[in-house]
C-alpha cells in the first residue's frame, strides 16, 4: 500500500468511487470489519462498493460515505467548489 496521500476530486464512476473510498479507509487504517460495525453495513456491500459495484443502494452508500467521514458535495461541472449547505431543520446527518 502507498504512503501517499489519497487525491479527493471529481468522481465520474462508481468504479473511481469506490476506489477512492477504499484508499481513504486504508489511510485511515480501517477494515471493512470496523466499517461494518460502525455503519451497520454488512462487509460484503462495502466490498461490492469498493470495487465500483454499480447498482450498490444510494442509502448505503451515502451511509458508508458518512461512516468514513466522507460527504457528498454536488455542484455544476467546471465550476469552483461549493460552500456547504446551511443546515436544514430536522437534519440528522451533519
Amino acid at each position: 500500500m502507498s504512503n501517499d496521500p489519497v487525491q479527493y476530486g471529481a468522481i465520474r464512476s462508481a468504479e473511481e468511487l469506490g476506489k477512492l473510498v477504499r484508499a481513504h479507509r486504508k489511510q485511515k487504517k480501517l477494515t471493512l470489519e470496523t466499517i461494518s460495525g460502525l455503519g451497520n453495513l454488512s462487509t460484503r456491500f462495502l466490498s461490492e462498493f469498493e470495487r465500483g459495484k454499480e447498482t450498490a443502494e444510494l442509502g448505503k452508500v451515502l451511509k458508508a460515505l458518512r461512516t468514513l467521514g466522507l460527504e457528498v458535495v454536488i455542484q455544476p461541472r467546471g465550476q469552483t467548489p461549493l460552500k456547504p449547505l446551511p443546515k436544514q431543520a430536522g437534519d440528522s446527518h451533519a
